[in-house]
């Protein structure tokens, strides 16, 4: 398998270094445990000669040349952990060349994945246009609005299309590397992955702040407040309105738009949020929990903990331990 790292100027130094030594360590097992095969043929290329990382470390790159013909490109994340950074970063013009070789890569055949961040420069070249997609959960929002043909759901860890395949935030980019490897040979990603103590993950949803979403939009935050203060009490999308002096509409309107849900699912999300944190320091049981987070069972909350978190109360519990 060839593929190509296009590696940007302040490129995420961990994405980067855990891809790399995933694929090394892939390629080292196939060549002592499976007679070479699969193997991985990695460049780092990049649009620049001289490339830095985030932390400000020189990446040694290969130029972009006619016959490098990948057969994957892979994207890292840049360093640019917020809007205020990332938007103008998108802008920059080794990004626009960068936009235009995927073009050209995709065009030749190549399939493209990307990781966290990553995925906003292929969302540039509109390949991930109606078509599924994940990101870095906490830049969600932003995505929305700049990408808003892109049907993207930040809950999943990875999600493969016909295009290559998407990865979710931060250490999404190992996660990535993996479904990669496994592509080749389940039995060598199997093998790499004890080595590095991971797996794959499906799902980046225990792992998101609610609130962190909710700060996108002035609307949302405020309903993210009065939530928080009725999560015993229940839900009644009619009374958040008028406690936020808007209309129903408006406020089923922005949280789909920001949140890409509805105002019930993420007062859920908001209940899920409580319920994990009484699970982890209250002593309190699941009917007690269940009680302070607006259930009238503690059965209804075992069903939406295993719904969003894939786990149970059992699970949840032994992470203390």
């Amino acid at each position: 398998m060839r593929i190509c790292v296009l590696a940007l100027d302040g490129l995420f130094d961990t994405g980067l270094a855990v891809m790399l030594d995933a694929f090394r360590l892939a390629n080292n097992f196939s060549d002592r445990v499976m007679g070479g095969t699969p193997h991985f043929e990695l460049t780092v290329v990049g649009m620049r000669r001289k490339v830095r990382s985030g932390l400000g470390l020189p990446i040694p790159v290969a130029a972009v040349r006619p016959g490098l013909n990948p057969d994957w490109v892979v994207v890292p994340a840049l360093s640019t952990g917020t809007p205020e950074q990332l938007v103008p970063a998108l802008a920059r013009p080794d990004v626009a060349q960068a936009r235009a070789q995927l073009l050209k890569w995709h065009a030749g055949g190549a399939q493209i994945a990307a990781s966290c961040i990553g995925t906003f420069l292929v969302a540039e070249t509109g390949l991930l246009d109606r078509r599924q997609a994940t990101t870095t959960w906490w830049l969600a929002p932003l995505f929305r609005q700049l990408y808003p043909h892109v049907l993207l759901d930040e809950s999943r860890m990875l999600v493969p299309t016909d295009i290559g395949v998407t990865a979710g935030a931060a250490m999404g980019h190992l996660d990535l590397a993996l479904w990669l490897i496994r592509r080749a040979s389940p039995e060598l990603s199997g093998l790499v992955s004890r080595y590095l103590l991971a797996d794959i993950r499906s799902s980046q949803a225990p792992y998101i702040i609610p609130n962190h979403l909710a700060q996108a939009d002035p609307l949302v935050l405020r309903f993210e407040r009065w939530a928080r203060g009725h999560l015993k009490q229940g839900f009644s999308l009619q009374e958040a309105a008028n406690a936020l002096a808007t209309s129903a509409r408006s406020l089923q309107r922005r949280c789909q738009a920001v949140l890409g849900k509805s105002p019930l699912s993420y007062f859920q999300d908001l209940r899920v949020e409580h319920a994990q944190s009484l699970l982890h320091g209250s002593g309190l049981d699941i009917e007690a929990i269940a009680a302070e987070v607006g259930y009238a069972d503690g059965a209804t909350l075992r069903t939406l903990l295993r719904q969003r978190l894939g786990r149970g109360v059992r699970d949840l519990r032994a992470d203390l331990r």
